[in-house]
């Protein structure tokens, strides 16, 4: 296959398949079993905060699907007010990509867990940095590949990097769409949704057009930070049909499936114009702090068939026993599969410390009940009348 001029970009980076620390891990393994059949209500290592509400997880105890299903999930998750934590995150990830039911595989992702080393306009901070990406392609592989070889540098590339991150982003999103319209070698039929997460030291950009999804493991607590873009959303059919567009059985225009996505540009109009199908991406800016663990990225055939709560709550299972985000990511898709997901799977697991997951305790409690002056009065008759 022919590439594009901009497709011939080929960073220093180290790609990373998957990426994991197994420090300690025989240690925190023998831990869990120890304790397996009994919560403990004190912990060796301080809680992370002690503020938060806490809950208590028996991480060794196999969960079933009414365990991980519950919900406690929250949306648009804006970062804590506490922002002189001391806190450095540490980023390393593994990912897992199968192709699944369907016949061929249209996704593609990207891992870099080193960014700051490799970046010229931030090379001299002392900040870590890391960029991820997954790419759910539909109408062949084109359009999911071309982004994913190109939007870091159009991210890079773009004046307002690094200086305002959410304009660089925008920005990117906006000219990989163009870019590609104007590649004769690329099947224009050809689309693709697209999410990524940027960070430099605690902040993270999560970027989403489609329907991907990044969920943000906060002590047990599943944080959406993306919106699923799905034509029959209320925001998504207002913006749709103010465009001219119409919804046919949840599909775009009778065609697709998902309202924001880059390429399709026989769906599109002039470039610069707005069309119901749209590359702009939304923006999730959030401020991490120590009781952030994870995050999990994951195209929809994860999403399809697993609720956020229910993959933070078995990622997190998973890291407490062997601290590999690799092998986490595996056990996603492989579950996702049990429950036979239709499409392609790609999922990506992003840890912020090098440490697994600790227990969340619950502290023993007194509960103090107390009785009115009447109840204690019915009480007395009723005993003296046994008496």
């Amino acid at each position: 296959m022919h590439m594009a001029a901009y497709t011939d970009f080929s960073p220093p980076f180290a790609i990373v398949e998957g990426s994991y620390s197994k420090e300690n891990t025989s240690a925190v393994k023998d831990e869990l079993l120890e304790e397996s059949n009994e919560i403990k209500t004190t912990s060796d290592k301080p809680l992370r905060d002690p503020s938060v509400v806490q809950y208590s997880v028996n991480s060794t105890a196999l969960v079933g699907d009414a365990d991980l299903d519950f919900e406690i999930t929250e949306k648009g998750f804006q970062h804590p007010s506490e922002g002189q934590s001391n806190f450095e995150p540490i980023f390393r990830s593994g990912s897992c990509a199968e192709k699944g039911p369907k016949q061929y595989m249209e996704d593609e992702h990207i891992c870099i867990d080193d960014l700051i080393i490799h970046v010229n306009e931030i090379a001299g901070s002392t900040s870590p940095a890391a960029f991820y990406g997954v790419f759910d392609g539909h109408g062949g592989t084109d359009a999911a590949l071309f982004v994913r070889n190109n939007i870091l540098k159009f991210i890079m590339e773009d004046p307002c990097f690094p200086m305002c991150l959410e304009k660089a982003l925008k920005n990117a999103f906006l000219k990989a769409d163009y870019a590609f319209a104007d590649d004769s070698s690329i099947d224009i039929y050809s689309g693709t949704t697209a999410l990524t997460a940027l960070m430099f030291g605690r902040n993270m950009i999560v970027a989403n057009a489609g329907d991907c999804r990044a969920v943000l493991g906060k002590r047990g607590k599943a944080i959406e930070l993306s919106k699923d873009h799905k034509p029959n959303s209320a925001s998504e059919r207002h913006r749709i049909e103010k465009l001219g567009g119409v919804i046919y059985d949840g599909y775009l225009n009778g065609q697709l499936s998902i309202a924001r996505a880059l390429g399709d540009w026989h769906m599109k109009g002039p470039k610069g114009s707005a069309y119901p199908l749209s590359a702009e991406p939304e923006l999730q800016e959030t401020l991490l702090t120590e009781d952030d663990e994870f995050l999990i990225m994951g195209c929809d055939g994860l999403w399809d068939v697993m609720s956020s709560q229910c993959a933070v709550t078995m990622a997190r299972k998973e890291l407490m026993l062997h601290n590999d985000p690799e092998r986490c990511s595996r056990e996603l898709v492989r579950e996702a599969l049990k429950r036979n997901t239709c499409d392609n799977l790609t999922v990506i697991v992003i840890c912020f410390s090098p440490d697994p997951p600790p227990r969340i305790e619950i502290p023993p409690t007194r509960i103090c009940r107390s009785i009115s002056v009447e109840g204690l009065n019915l009480l007395k008759s009723v005993l003296e009348s046994n008496s």
